[in-house]
């Protein structure tokens, strides 16, 4: 616990210093050009990934950077309701979606589900990947290595498609007011991966 008392005298007394000025113009207003929806995943930093300062990148992380498909409901969904501020009240201009190597989350699809009993609520969550699952197991991979990397690159491309289904966000894409973006990060060699729609496939960030 100390460690982290430490990590906020040190960012007071250095970090902060450092970007004084930016903080306090972020002090009143924020205006991020990017949503950056990314796992939970504590290996996953989206500002030391992208080299971006404090007030540009707007974050959501969820297990398995998950988008729910859209819906109207009276329930409390945090996911899409920061969708929903990030795209019409903040007005971003890009969403990067970004999975990752070595994702529990989507490695969870394929375990026993004596496994997940107690953990109801990622099991729930986790059916927003199920066409996911259908479609890697159709493949029939043997590799438990590539099922994995395919497995968690496929799940990139299903939650681009499902922020279409967001009508505001299908209607900004399709006026080029919007770019949606997704991206594969592989953790021990640092190299990000960016989907070519074109060619279906992810190619590396150079």
């Amino acid at each position: 616990m100390d460690y982290l008392f430490d990590g906020v005298r040190e960012f007071n007394s250095q970090d902060y210093q450092e970007y004084k000025h930016l903080f306090k113009r972020l002090g009143r207003k924020q205006e991020p050009h990017t949503l950056f929806i990314g796992c939970s995943d504590s290996r996953v930093v989206p500002n030391l990934i992208t080299k971006t300062l404090p007030g540009e990148l707007f974050v959501i992380r969820n297990i398995a950077n998950i988008v729910p498909l859209y819906r109207q409901s009276e329930e409390y969904l945090a996911t899409t309701a920061a969708i929903e501020y990030a795209v019409q009240i903040l007005n971003v201009k890009n969403i990067v979606i970004c999975g990752h190597s070595n994702c529990g989350g989507c490695k969870a699809l394929f375990i026993d589900e004596k496994q997940t009993n107690n953990i109801p609520h990622t099991k729930k969550w986790l059916e927003l990947a199920g066409r996911v699952k259908q479609k890697i197991l159709s493949e029939h991979i043997s590799d438990e290595l590539e099922r994995e990397w395919k497995t968690e690159q496929l799940n990139v491309v299903e939650q681009m498609n499902h922020l279409i289904t967001y009508p505001y966000i299908k209607e900004k894409y399709r006026n080029n007011e919007i770019h949606i973006l997704g991206w594969y990060y592989h953790i021990e060699s640092g190299d990000v991966f960016n989907y070519q729609p074109e060619e279906k496939r992810f190619v590396k960030i150079t």
